[in-house]
């Protein structure tokens, strides 16, 4: 199954979703309206809203509630990469100037607040304590990682593992809580919420260490950011940690001046250092592994066209060069 049919399988849900998404966009602030409507047009992948309604059709059917709790996802998404953009002062992001590069750095958080409000008073609207709860604790540890990511900024030291604990909270914890919510909301038993947790974690993974490979092999005009971004703020992500893991010792202390120092000026030393060590195939394959993690979590399920489309998924995450 390849992209389009993933997205076909859900093709009218999703247009409920985008119906939900400009009626909650409504504001008295017109600022309000134009800054959440630049990003969230920005024509991004959509993968949180499309895993809770592939999740939500696995479970048992689609609802109106699934539409209301995927503009959840997507709004607290949102509110992130504003946020983000902010902290990593970006000037770029899916091909088109960031929120905070128009109309500065104060709107955009401000924006990124009022996401994060129209969520909970959506979530106060589904009514369903356990998904409250659920997203309540995520929001809390995206912060969490997104902290942790800005203190191993320029840190040459962090750790593989300390890394997996911040892709965990800054990206996968949003995956797995798409999908074990819609469970959750579908009245899924204990067995298979945790198994939709389990795919959603593992995908969320999956996704974000392909993004760091992209980072060091991707193209800007299709990635629709600057290759080089992680390099550039000191970023170390696992295909740097593994790089010093490999490397000769000067090889390392080049990749050590380079995350502290920041900037581009020896990004060619370091992608030559990259293909010696094998690190971006050393990442690629734990992104594999986790893909097929993810997609051995559906057996709990029957065979469907949603569940056909969610193993695809988990292929196409690994596959992608976007």
């Amino acid at each position: 199954m390849d992209q389009k049919a993933v997205f076909q399988t859900i093709a009218h849900d999703f247009d409920a979703v985008n119906n939900t998404i400009r009626q909650q966009l409504a504001s008295n602030v017109p600022m309000v309206e134009k800054i959440a409507e630049h990003i969230i047009s920005s024509g991004g992948k959509r993968m949180r809203p499309t895993l809770v309604l592939l999740s939500a059709g696995l479970a048992g059917g689609i609802a109106p509630k699934h539409h209301e709790l995927a503009t959840v996802i997507e709004f607290l998404h949102t509110a992130t990469l504003l946020h983000d953009d902010v902290v990593d002062v970006s000037a770029m992001r899916r091909g088109r100037p960031t929120a905070n590069a128009n109309w500065g750095n104060a709107p955009s958080v401000l924006v990124g607040d009022f996401l994060y409000a129209r969520s909970f008073e959506l979530l106060v609207k589904i009514g369903n304590l356990p998904v409250m709860d659920r997203l309540a604790s995520t929001t809390r540890l995206i912060a969490e990682g997104e902290v942790m990511q800005l203190m191993n900024v320029k840190n040459p030291n962090t750790s593989e593992q300390q890394y997996m604990t911040v892709i965990t909270g800054k990206t996968a914890i949003l995956f797995q809580a798409s999908a074990e919510t819609a469970a959750i909301l579908s009245g899924c038993s204990s067995a298979q919420t945790q198994a939709m947790a389990q795919y959603g974690l593992n995908l969320g993974l999956a996704f974000q260490l392909i993004d760091d490979i992209l980072d060091y092999s991707g193209d800007s005009a299709t990635l629709g950011k600057n290759v080089g971004d992680d390099l550039a703020e000191g970023k170390p992500t696992l295909p740097l940690i593994h790089a010093m893991a490999q490397g000769t010792d000067a090889e390392v202390k080049l990749i050590r001046h380079a995350i502290r120092k920041g900037g581009l000026g020896q990004m060619a030393d370091i992608l030559q250092i990259l293909e010696r060590t094998k690190a971006l195939d050393y990442v690629e394959a734990k992104a594999i592994a986790h893909a097929k993690l993810a997609a051995a979590s559906l057996a709990e399920f029957p065979a469907s066209d949603y569940r056909r489309a969610l193993t695809a998924l988990t292929s196409l995450a690994v596959k992608r060069n976007t």
